[in-house]
């Protein structure tokens, strides 16, 4: 994740999230928009079609995205990495590739998925204080809508340790119009304190409705991510229906911090199965009907 969540609490993180917290809440109101999307060609060595994206739906700031394409893709899937949030995507790619959504990204468009890297908004360095925001689900709502047309697909959420936050909240946030099809949960953040002030309990079980998949490694070490939690939480979330639980084992060798994306916090040596299961409970897992 996670130098974010691999440090102990600390006084400083604390005070920036509060002070993020106050200027939040004496900001102007929120203006939704929907300006044209900017779109840059990005690199061919990928293999497919790649383009850097920035969309436009929350007034004062641009959503920017990688979007990797398969040819025909049977889902979307807008990927949260963990930490501070920043990917460092641009026309060249990434620049921060060891988060295991970021390095497993062109897996998951090998299983036919469509795949949105996101980064922070333009009026951000970091989505430290901001994952559960009404802003943040605003820019989400932008690129959930450009995936719509670029193809008519399920649209999901997938995120990883404090990327999790994000993607559980946004469903919650956009659950009234805009939001996704379904969300993916893996090595959630459980449990928050004043280093990391928000987690996946944040989300309103009344408000996530859609098809929910929570993955994580039964020997995930990292103290805001217990493998002991995430059942609970599963049934906490009783109006995500259909839900399920897939632990994984085994895996290695680890290295590094235990809250790091190469430990079993981040499924080292399980990526390619990993991926894959997600892949096939997205694509077992149709929406259900809107309306």
């Amino acid at each position: 994740m996670n130098e974010r969540i691999a440090r102990r609490p600390r006084l400083a993180p604390f005070l920036a999230l509060l002070l993020a917290a106050l200027l939040s809440a004496c900001a102007a109101p929120l203006q939704e928009i929907a300006a044209p999307a900017e779109v840059q060609a990005g690199p061919d060595r990928e293999g497919f079609s790649v383009q850097y994206v920035a969309t436009s739906r929350r007034a004062g700031a641009r959503q920017p995205f990688l979007l990797l394409r398969p040819e025909h893709p049977v889902a979307s899937v807008i990927l949260f990495t963990g930490g501070s949030g920043v990917a460092g995507v641009s026309p060249q790619g990434v620049s921060k590739p060891g988060n295991f959504l970021i390095r497993t990204r062109r897996q998951f468009v090998r299983q036919g998925l469509m795949v949105a890297v996101v980064d922070p908004p333009s009026d951000r360095r970091s989505l430290d204080g901001f994952r559960t925001s009404a802003a943040h689900a605003l820019d989400m709502k932008g690129v959930i809508a450009f995936l719509r047309e670029q193809a008519p697909v399920p649209v999901w959420l997938v995120g990883t340790s404090y990327g999790s936050v994000s993607a559980a909240k946004v469903a919650d946030r956009l659950a009234d119009g805009g939001g996704p099809d379904g969300v993916v949960l893996t090595s959630s953040v459980f449990r928050a304190n004043r280093t990391l002030g928000d987690s996946v309990l944040d989300a309103d079980p009344a408000r996530l409705r859609v098809p929910l998949l929570i993955v994580h490694h039964r020997n995930d070490r990292c103290w805001a991510t217990p493998f002991a939690d995430a059942e609970p939480y599963r049934l906490r979330m009783s109006h995500a229906r259909p839900s399920e639980l897939i632990a994984f084992e085994g895996g290695g060798p680890v290295r590094g911090d235990v809250c790091e994306p190469y430990d079993h916090h981040g499924y080292v040596g399980l990526e390619e199965q990993v991926v894959a299961a997600i892949a096939r409970w997205i694509k077992e897992h149709p929406p259900r009907t809107r309306g």
